[in-house]
């Protein structure tokens, strides 16, 4: 049975961070190129779609495919949304599998990958005492706790293994607190460093509120206040997904439903217990129809040009 790896990606509105999920997509395909084939899809914005994805993949003879997320924290997206896709793509062909491996995160390979960051950061500005330093991890905050608190548990983590005078967490999204909240917050601690280290894949959007926000705090402080680069596509993360596939393959890639709002009542979420699965992105699937550069293909030939003028 030919077998397929589809990865999933959320999507974006700055091309930047779809050329950096793409360039992904070119190194994956390349790793599993002998064993696999593999394509990709997001949720929103971009092309191609999940459907347009797994379509391609079952006329090409695929008839098992093993759906990676390429995202770190399991809040709605990896619960509701992509499951909700994928279980709904597997509906329309009777001898079509999916497996849904498990997101990225808490895993070996993220905090070491953390830890290179900011030693990166670290050579880049000149060492000073830790125990002087402050480290703010900055994850995409979502409505899920249980997503949330995987940002705080490595922020612990770190903080206990790094030996920082101090460590927290902020969030660029829809948990507190807010990143420039948090900054403010740390300043008033009046640790000489404080480094920012953004839980994100590639540039986009909210990386960039994150860095400005991180500029803007330097700008009024007497401290100093200084930021990583993301995770990009490190070796690291690449075992990562080495180690979710192996786990989709094997059948031990479970959810953490036992802390899953949608399967538990959560202090202060219990109205979404047994909710309905139902995707929210079906608005925006695929609305920025640029797929002009699929990894490997040559985005100025004829066929692609007329595929794109078609729409296909």
């Amino acid at each position: 049975m030919k077998e397929g790896i589809l990865l999933c990606g959320h999507g974006s509105r700055r091309p930047n961070a779809v050329t950096s999920f793409k360039k992904l997509v070119s190194i994956l395909r390349a790793r599993y190129e002998n064993s696999y084939e593999v394509d990709y899809g997001f949720l929103e914005f971009n092309h191609p779609t999940y459907e347009a994805a797994v379509e391609r993949m079952y006329l090409n003879g695929v008839r098992k495919i093993y759906a990676l997320p390429v995202i770190l924290f399991a809040g709605s997206h990896a619960k509701n949304d992509i499951p909700y896709e994928l279980n709904t793509l597997q509906s329309y062909h009777d001898d079509l599998s999916i497996h849904m491996g498990k997101h990225i995160g808490v895993s070996s390979f993220l905090l070491d990958l953390a830890k290179k960051r900011i030693e990166e950061t670290e050579a880049k500005f000149g060492a000073i005492d830790r125990k002087d330093t402050c480290l703010v991890v900055v994850g995409r905050g979502t409505t899920d706790s249980d997503a949330n608190s995987d940002v705080a548990k490595l922020t612990s983590m770190l903080w206990d293994g790094m030996g920082f005078g101090f460590a927290t967490t902020g969030y660029s999204g829809t948990a507190y607190p807010k990143v420039d909240e948090c900054l403010s917050m740390v300043n008033k601690l009046g640790f000489k460093r404080t480094i920012v280290i953004p839980f994100f894949f590639f540039t986009g959007v909210l990386l960039e509120r994150i860095y400005s926000s991180v500029t803007q705090q330097q700008a009024k402080s007497e401290n100093e206040f200084i930021y990583t680069d993301p995770f990009g596509t490190d070796e690291l993360i690449l075992q990562a997904f080495d180690e979710r596939l192996e786990e989709a393959k094997n059948g031990t890639a479970h959810m953490n439903c036992q802390l899953c709002k949608y399967r538990k009542q959560i202090i202060g979420f219990e109205q979404d217990q047994g909710q309905e699965q139902i995707g929210h992105h079906l608005n925006v699937k695929g609305i920025l129809f640029e797929e002009d550069e699929k990894p490997g293909k040559d985005a100025n030939s004829i066929s692609a040009k007329l595929k794109n003028i078609l729409g296909i």
